[in-house]
């Protein structure tokens, strides 16, 4: 049975249109992806197809095993692992009747699948959950652990048709994989919203959401983005053309009113030479001034028109074209030691073991692109808070220069969320611009005046990271060092783009972990690091 839905539309508690009369169809075997930008609609759309919300118009067809894996699991904190996966009923006819309990209604609700357990612990275990007990509270699990849990839902329940939103935010390079070679070999149809380009190029359709509706490209991702750079070649040439237009009809407007102007003057002497009366000459000019002023209004009208025009090929152009972003380059010359690390591990107080199987031995210089890699636990984030000095080193030894960076982490916590836009940009105006400054660089950030009271913790991750480069470039802070820890994740394709090219462009260090493979090798990471872990090795959620 396909999902199909039929003129849907959905509109906010604040009477705001989210999108309207969407049709799409997923036929069984369907690989699709769903993609535009932030705030566009695309969680919301899927949480509908999922039957977790309801539309304010048109219909939604969907078969009866559908599976969907959320993007934000908060609400399943105080679910049990069993409670999570939907299995907890059947575990409890089974163990109920393995106690001697045959009541009529624990075979029913058991349905004769006896090795539910078996298969919930093997689905487990081939998505790295080895030895997870299926009485587990969800809330403790790492954000990585419960993607992990709800993928493995997919292979247990082998459903028709499957639903993932952002199923990559918190995988590591091995979950990644096998998310890979599920969506390959499943039977299923598959809808997935992602930023994920790897997956992406997997899928052999993409289907973009946008205030215009739902757009079909058969293709995948790389076919997808060719399409949309003759669309942007196109909207370019559009926009030149009218701009040309614009400028003729200003000139010639000017030009009109000039030649009109000494048309009324050649006329008015001509008038009092002839010995016309005033009463007549006075009602000529009244006629000339009609005829101007009539003028003026077509050539007004036209240049209108042709701004609005403007206007509309303007929005259509995607942020990455509309921003550019260029920090300074780094004060420190290249190749300069910035950090050595010697034999080097560490210990959290109430973990068993040392951080890592083997100390690490690493050396950092000025100008370096540095990739840390590892699985999901293997200590990334506690490496880049030894490397900034958050940290000390428990054995061995890290050396460290003193110098200037900026961490970027996935939540973009260089944004305070008590604040509006206007006052964060304000607390980063260490320069004492004046006020029209400020705002002229908020504005070139693609922050407008109707923005500046929103508070930031209604931002989106792709505008969070936009404001954060704003912030810095208020400041004429270019660090020494850009360390960021996942910073694509929970970004749109269009802010990664964003944040690909500025941090590609500058001309420092950089020091990344994250499992975005394109975007490493599209910012140029030469180097790179690979942790492993000693189990129970760390008390906090590591990436």
């Amino acid at each position: 049975m396909s999902i199909i839905i039929r003129d849907l539309s959905y509109v906010h508690s604040d009477k705001e249109v989210l999108f309207q009369h969407l049709n799409l169809t997923v036929n069984p075997g369907d690989k699709m992806a769903l993609t535009g930008n932030n705030g566009c609609g695309k969680s919301t759309l899927m949480r509908i197809i999922a039957g977790d919300l309801s539309p304010v118009g048109g219909t939604v067809t969907r078969p009866e095993h559908l599976y969907y894996v959320p993007q934000h699991f908060g609400q399943y904190d105080n679910r049990t692992i069993a409670q999570a996966l939907r299995i907890d009923h059947k575990l409890e006819a089974l163990h109920a009747i393995l106690n001697g309990d045959v009541s009529e209604k624990h075979f029913t609700t058991l349905d004769d699948d006896w090795n539910i357990e078996e298969r919930a612990q093997a689905a487990l275990a081939a998505w790295g959950m080895s030895g997870t007990s299926l009485s587990r509270l969800m809330d403790g699990l790492s954000g990585g652990e419960k993607t992990r849990i709800f993928l493995a839902g997919m292979e247990l329940h082998s459903p028709t048709a499957v639903l993932l939103d952002e199923p990559t935010n918190h995988l590591d390079t091995a979950g990644r994989k096998r998310l890979y070679e599920f969506v390959q070999r499943t039977s299923a149809a598959v809808l997935i919203i992602s930023h994920d380009r790897t997956l992406l190029n997997l899928l052999p359709t993409i289907c973009e959401l946008s205030s215009n509706g739902l757009t079909h490209y058969g293709g995948n991702y790389d076919f997808f983005k060719e399409q949309k750079s003759i669309q942007l070649n196109a909207l370019q040439e559009q926009m030149e053309e009218k701009q040309k237009a614009l400028r003729l009809a200003r000139k010639t407007a000017r030009e009109l009113a000039e030649q009109k102007a000494k048309q009324n003057v050649r006329g008015e002497k001509a008038a009092i030479k002839k010995g016309i009366p005033r009463i007549m000459m006075g009602a000529m000019k009244d006629k000339a001034e009609v005829s101007t002023n009539k003028l003026k209004s077509v050539h007004a009208e036209k240049s209108e028109k042709l701004q609005q025009e403007m206007q509309s090929i303007r929005s259509a152009i995607p942020l990455a074209e509309k921003l550019k972003t260029n920090f300074s380059a780094s004060a420190l010359h290249e190749g300069k030691i910035l950090v050595t690390a010697t034999e080097m591990n560490f210990q959290y107080p109430d973990a068993e073991h040392s951080m890592w199987q083997e100390p690490l031995s690493f050396q950092l210089k000025s100008g370096d692109r540095f990739c840390i890699e590892g699985n999901n636990g293997s200590g990334k984030t506690t490496l880049l808070k030894l490397i900034c000095g958050a940290l000390s080193a428990g054995s061995g030894s890290l050396e460290r220069i003193d110098f200037s960076f900026v961490y970027l982490d996935q939540e973009y916590s260089l944004i305070r969320n008590e604040l509006s836009i206007l006052e964060q940009a304000e607390h980063f105006n260490r320069r004492l611009l004046p006020e029209h400054e400020l705002k002229t660089i908020l504005n070139r950030y693609l922050f407008p005046v109707a923005t500046w009271n929103k508070s930031c913790s209604l931002l989106s991750g792709g505008e969070k990271m936009r404001l954060s480069f704003c912030c810095l470039m208020i400041a004429d802070n270019t660090p020494d060092a850009f360390i960021l820890d996942e910073p694509t994740n929970n970004l749109d394709i269009e802010s990664i783009e964003i944040i690909t090219a500025t941090i590609r462009d500058y001309a420092g260090t950089v020091i990344a972990v994250s499992h975005d493979k394109e975007f490493l090798r599209e910012i140029n990471c030469m180097k790179n690091l690979l942790l492993s872990t000693n189990p129970s090795a760390s008390s906090q959620k590591e990436k």
